[in-house]
């Protein structure tokens, strides 16, 4: 775009002006939350350039969107405002605008160093549903528990799987999991195994954030899906397999699923990854006329996963994958969401589920990655079937552009004992 910042932006950097996240953080210890865009190091306090006057634009001029504790009001108010803000935003970071640049207190007071703030849930998440939406991983998960001979079902062909999950246990990044404790399956004639799970595992995920809903009863076309969708968060749906085993027959992932979700702190928009699109992979057979786009579009982001072990200064990479692996794209998710007539609304989080390349350094859980621990994993002088207590896994992702990056920063948390 060639837009300019007068805050000086590392080329690594995540956040360049091409990008400027939103996300909900406090300043200092005490203070209210408030909105925020990530600029280089620093958080811009959306508060007060609204407080300033300067959100001047017909649809946000006069909106109290920004001096809320979430992101919420904002996401409802959808894309006319979405694209507004971001207008608005990217013009006062410019160094050819003076509003920000040239007046002195305001910049002291509007860019916060992001080493100094707090981030939390950039939204109130009154519904979670996780999908099922790679290939490989769908592949290679039935592979492993229904053998080679016909891994994926019928179905998976034709509808996007998803499941309902628990959006009481999201947390942001940098927040500990616990070590969830659940049955197991029995070995031979014996009970069920009770206790900490043995068989921990991350799953490498983003989630789509929902803006403006839609009526009971009323689906969403799924040509119209997309401004339905404001961006695009990291996840790590963290996953206890040995109980998810025994579980999950008939109705699906419970315990096994809901001690733990953690999320990104910034929701990198739509627009921002505009730049990035390509095109979906080819569905055979051909998706029913409701699934049918016009365009099929994903977008290429590249997803590392880094595990810290415990007691180790170093982290080490175990996964390199790309968005674009994923078979059903997110407008399929949502309008397939919503065929039934069910209602979505603001902040509603759909996950991808796992995102899983075809080569086995691309895939995105533990599970593959070992074989359900028929193999270890190294990690320089140890290794890992399976997460053990102390170790902190470290998600990532961006897309690349020429001299910037549109990134998402990190999606971090580490395993804590079970409860006595």
């Amino acid at each position: 775009m060639g837009v300019k910042s007068f805050v000086e932006v590392h080329p690594d950097s995540h956040f360049p002006i091409e990008n400027l996240p939103y996300g909900v953080f406090k300043p200092e210890p005490g203070s209210e939350p408030r909105p925020g865009v990530a600029i280089g190091e620093y958080v811009l306090d959306l508060s007060v350039i609204s407080s300033a006057g300067l959100f001047d634009g017909p649809v946000l001029k006069g909106s109290d969107c920004f001096h809320q504790p979430n992101l919420n009001k904002f996401l409802e108010m959808g894309r006319p405002a979405w694209k507004e803000a971001r207008t608005t935003t990217q013009k006062l970071l410019s160094l050819t605008e003076p509003a920000l640049c040239n007046n002195a207190s305001l910049r002291q007071k509007a860019l916060v160093p992001m080493d100094k703030v707090q981030m939390l849930l950039p939204i109130a998440i009154g519904d979670y549903t996780d999908f099922f939406s790679s290939m490989h991983h769908a592949k290679n998960c039935g592979t492993i528990f229904r053998g080679p001979e016909n891994p994926i079902p019928p179905n998976w062909f034709h509808l996007p799987i998803a499941y309902h999950g628990r959006a009481s246990s999201i947390v942001i990044s940098g927040t500990d999991i616990v070590r969830p404790r659940g049955q197991g399956y029995p070995s031979g004639s014996s009970a069920p195994y009770f206790g900490p799970s043995r068989k921990l595992d991350f799953e490498l995920e983003m989630a789509a954030v929902v803006g403006p809903g839609n009526e009971l009863g009323k689906p969403v076309d799924v040509n119209e899906a997309a401004d339905h969708i404001f961006g695009l968060v990291l996840m790590n749906d963290w996953s206890a397999r040995d109980i998810q085993a025994w579980e999950y027959v008939p109705l699906g992932p419970f315990l096994g699923k809901s001690f733990g979700t953690t999320v990104s702190p910034w929701i990198v928009t739509l627009d921002a990854l505009e730049p990035f699109i390509c095109d979906a992979p080819k569905q055979v057979p051909p998706p029913l006329p409701y699934l049918a786009e016009k365009i099929s579009k994903n977008y290429d982001i590249s997803l590392e996963v880094r595990i810290k072990p415990a007691g180790q200064e170093h982290s080490f990479v175990v996964t390199r994958s790309n968005f674009n692996h994923l078979y059903w794209t997110l407008t399929q998710q949502l309008a397939h969401h919503t065929v039934n007539g069910c209602n979505l609304r603001p902040g509603d989080l759909l996950g991808t589920g796992t995102i899983s390349g075809p080569e086995p350094e691309s895939y995105g859980c533990l599970l593959e990655l070992t074989w359900n621990g028929e193999k270890q994993l190294p990690l320089a002088e140890t290794s890992r079937k399976f997460l053990e207590d102390g170790d902190e896994v470290i998600i990532s992702g961006y897309s690349k552009g020429e001299g910037y990056k549109v990134g998402f920063g990190t999606c971090a948390g580490k395993i804590l004992p079970s409860l006595p």
